[in-house]
């Protein structure tokens, strides 16, 4: 059913896996399309209790794909622009706990997509990067609430304006991870917390979790996103950013 997804199923638990190792995992609009129709086929009866998402090859995401980027004359741009927001609230809609299963590079539009999650886990080795502002545009798709939530609102700041990697291990001190864990020990540690989740009563867990949602989308204001589309165009559309990611294309294709 799905091009850039694989889906898989065992009893109480489901994984949707990115598909794209020979791009890192990058989220195209199709991809994106396709993560807001699996959630909604998992939020199905029979709904699992769980679902890890989690990316094919050596990275997690490497974010929008660049080569994707709306095109800002186009009829369709701001819907493309949308689709990522819509694909972060897609994946806190489902009725099941999520957890990111993180390895390698999360970067941009990544890193939103797990802090959408309920729950990441990710090796020691992986690494963090939100390098919009270098690209000439905002940090969309809810990016910066779910940051601020997730984080705080300073360490967010530095974080989305400097564009500096960060590794695992500040983002664990940060409170973005839940565990940081070698390679070998990635897969043992999630389904070990797939397998406790998926024992407690549905109900309760369902409750807790929309109960957190509810206290947090009052505090960071998750609504407000709905208007990041038309930043993120604004973003494409200024000079200066157009010059700034011509630059950053130029120098990661040279490096």
């Amino acid at each position: 059913m799905y091009r850039t997804l694989d889906i898989e199923r065992a009893g109480e638990r489901a994984t949707l896996r990115l598909n794209r190792p020979e791009k890192m995992n990058a989220l195209s609009s199709t991809v994106l399309q396709e993560i807001i129709d699996a959630c909604a086929e998992l939020n199905q009866a029979p709904a699992p209790r769980v679902v890890v998402i989690a990316g094919r090859g050596r990275s997690f995401s490497a974010g929008a794909d660049l080569e994707g980027f709306p095109g800002v004359g186009d009829a369709t741009a701001r819907d493309m622009a949308d689709l990522g927001r819509r694909m972060a609230e897609a994946v806190e809609g489902l009725s099941a706990i999520t957890i990111a299963r993180i390895q390698g590079w999360c970067v941009g539009g990544g890193v939103v997509l797990a802090a959408a999650c309920d729950l990441r886990i990710a090796t020691v080795d992986a690494r963090f990067s939100i390098p919009e502002v270098d690209l000439g545009i905002p940090l969309a798709w809810g990016g910066i609430p779910r940051l601020v939530r997730e984080i705080g609102p300073a360490l967010a700041k530095e974080l989305v304006i400097t564009c500096r990697p960060f590794g695992a291990e500040e983002a664990k001190a940060a409170g973005f991870l839940n565990h940081c864990v070698s390679a070998d020990q990635l897969d043992t540690v999630v389904d070990e917390l797939a397998t406790t989740i998926s024992a407690k009563p549905r109900f309760a867990v369902e409750a807790t979790k929309r109960h957190v949602d509810a206290v947090t989308a009052t505090q960071v204001g998750l609504a407000r996103s709905w208007a990041d589309a038309d930043s993120l165009l604004t973003g494409l559309a200024d000079p200066e950013g157009i010059e700034a990611r011509e630059a950053y294309l130029t120098a990661r294709k040279r490096g």
